[in-house]
């Protein structure tokens, strides 16, 4: 079930999480894509460098694949960086937008293939103005492309870090008899996994008991496929304490003592 409100788009799963996604606006869209733009400019322009020996050969052939190579970097410039880059292109990372499955799935790769090609419709006839339209009218700022692909543009605010010594305070930490494991563990984690872990966390009051349940064993289930800790290290504690003592071994590391 999925409820609009002013500029934000409210996800909830089957488990209970409910989780709201702040949209992009056209404004924001339009001086990303004017970023893009001019990365694309430069990777044609670089192009057309190396194909200045066709054209001493053939200026016909030179021309031909010439339009045909900026089509396939216009084009693929969009499908490879949101491919790569899980939703975003150059502009988007410096704005700090994310294309994304509008129920909040995992974004598809035929979704990215899907929106990009209807870029050029969205570009009709001159600076996006049929997408820029389609945004203002549209409910979730869709343009065509993402109509077409079901996704939406969200913009992810700076986040300020939260009061780690408050969050974890009085907590015993059972892995700090084990920093070989800890560093370990710092080690394979990336940070996007340890942001999970944090957010998890942070934001535990606003779940239902049930699905902070579930979402926790997840977690935790993740976790130990990553780094094992003894058994006398976790038989004893929660999913929960779990979690805190991950986060406390992540982003503490040069705490010292057994208390988090």
């Amino acid at each position: 079930m999925m409820v609009d409100k002013i500029n934000a788009l409210t996800i909830r799963t089957p488990e209970g999480i409910e989780f709201s996604r702040m949209l992009a606006g056209p404004v924001t869209r339009f001086l990303a894509w004017s970023v893009d733009l001019l990365a694309i400019m430069a990777i044609n322009k670089l192009l057309n460098v190396l194909l200045g020996v066709l054209g001493l050969i053939s200026r016909d052939i030179a021309m031909a694949v010439t339009v045909l190579g900026y089509f396939i970097v216009s084009i693929g410039y969009g499908i490879v960086t949101e491919w790569h880059w899980h939703g975003q292109t150059l502009g988007k990372r410096l704005l700090r937008l994310r294309v994304t499955d509008v129920r909040g799935l995992q974004l598809r790769f035929s979704q990215i293939v899907i929106r990009n090609l209807l870029r050029f419709v969205d570009s009709l006839p001159v600076f996006y103005l049929v997408g820029g339209l389609a945004c203002l009218i549209n409910r979730r700022a869709q343009r065509l492309g993402d109509f077409v692909a079901n996704t939406i543009v969200v913009w992810s605010p700076p986040v300020d870090e939260p009061d780690l010594d408050q969050l974890l305070e009085g907590k015993y930490n059972s892995f700090r008899k084990h920093p070989h494991l800890e560093a370990r563990l710092r080690h394979q984690v990336s940070p996007a996994e340890a942001q999970i872990a944090l957010q998890a966390l942070v934001r535990r009051d606003e779940f239902e008991p049930q699905a902070r349940v579930q979402l926790f064993q997840s977690i935790v289930n993740y976790f130990k496929s990553i780094v094992t800790f003894p058994q006398e290290a976790t038989d004893s504690i929660s999913d929960e304490q779990y979690i805190r003592n991950l986060v406390d071994a992540l982003y503490r590391p040069k705490s010292t003592g057994s208390m988090s």
